[in-house]
Order: C-alpha cells, then sequence, then structure tokens
C-alpha cells in the first residue's frame, strides 16, 4: 500500500478529513470543527492513499519540553493495514526532540499506543465537561 504523509493542513480538503472523523462515529467533527483544531495544531500527519485522506493525525507543542498527541483517527474502510502506524511515527519523529511526549488513548486502543512506546502516567489528571467521558476516562 503506498501512503503518502502530508505535515500540513490542507483546508481545501475539509470534507476528506471530516469523513475520517464521521466513519469512525465522532459527529461532531464537523469541517468548521475540524478546520480550528488543526489550525491550532502544531504538528500534522495526513495519511492519503489513492489521492485521498483515509487518516489523520495532530500534536501540539512547546518544541522542547512537552508535547500531546490528538485525534490519531483512520476511515474505519481502511483500518488494520498500518496506517495508523504510520502516522503515529510520523507523530513522533516530529516531536523527537521533545522531552514528553503525552497523550489520552480512547477506549479499547492502548495496546496500539504501547506498542509506540507510551506507557500509563502515575499522576496524569484531567478534566471533561461530558459527563460520559468523564464517566469512561477518568477514576
Amino acid at each position: 500500500m503506498n501512503v503518502k504523509l502530508l505535515n500540513h493542513f490542507e483546508p481545501d480538503r475539509l470534507n476528506e478529513m471530516r469523513e475520517v472523523y464521521h466513519s469512525v462515529g465522532w459527529f461532531k467533527h464537523t469541517n468548521e470543527v475540524v478546520s480550528k483544531i488543526f489550525l491550532r495544531s502544531d504538528i500534522v500527519s495526513l495519511a492519503v492513499l489513492e489521492g485521498r485522506i483515509v487518516g489523520v493525525g495532530r500534536a501540539l507543542t512547546d518544541g522542547i519540553f512537552n508535547a500531546t498527541i490528538y485525534d490519531v483517527v483512520v476511515h474505519r474502510d481502511y483500518q488494520r493495514k498500518g496506517i495508523a502506524t504510520l502516522i503515529m511515527k510520523d507523530l513522533l519523529e516530529q516531536l523527537a526532540d521533545v522531552s514528553c511526549v503525552l497523550l489520552i488513548s480512547t477506549t479499547g486502543n492502548e495496546a496500539f499506543y504501547r506498542k509506540h512506546g507510551m506507557k500509563s502516567l502515575k499522576t496524569g489528571m484531567a478534566r471533561y465537561l461530558n459527563p460520559s467521558l468523564e464517566e469512561e476516562y477518568l477514576t
């Protein structure tokens, strides 16, 4: 499979990016939301297969001490083909000089991130405005 990775946000491809999110049930990701979150992201990795975006990933970072990876998502029709691994490797390569890289895994995907060197935090904390997310992710 010949997947190309792009490291910049392409606003004219919002529909493709939104479709990646919608394919996995993340329907709050409208074009407006996708545009906003990617414009505010420091690091971007977009997986393109046969001219179409089929996976996304992004991160925020100060470039030295801390970074957080968000939204490693692959279109449902292209999952289990190694695309998420390509995106993770690309994001981590772009963050190679950053001391601490964090992420919050969606439930059930923890093993995938462990394969990429991620470990559970002893002191990680979070706050969710959505009660169902709080129930799912907080102890």
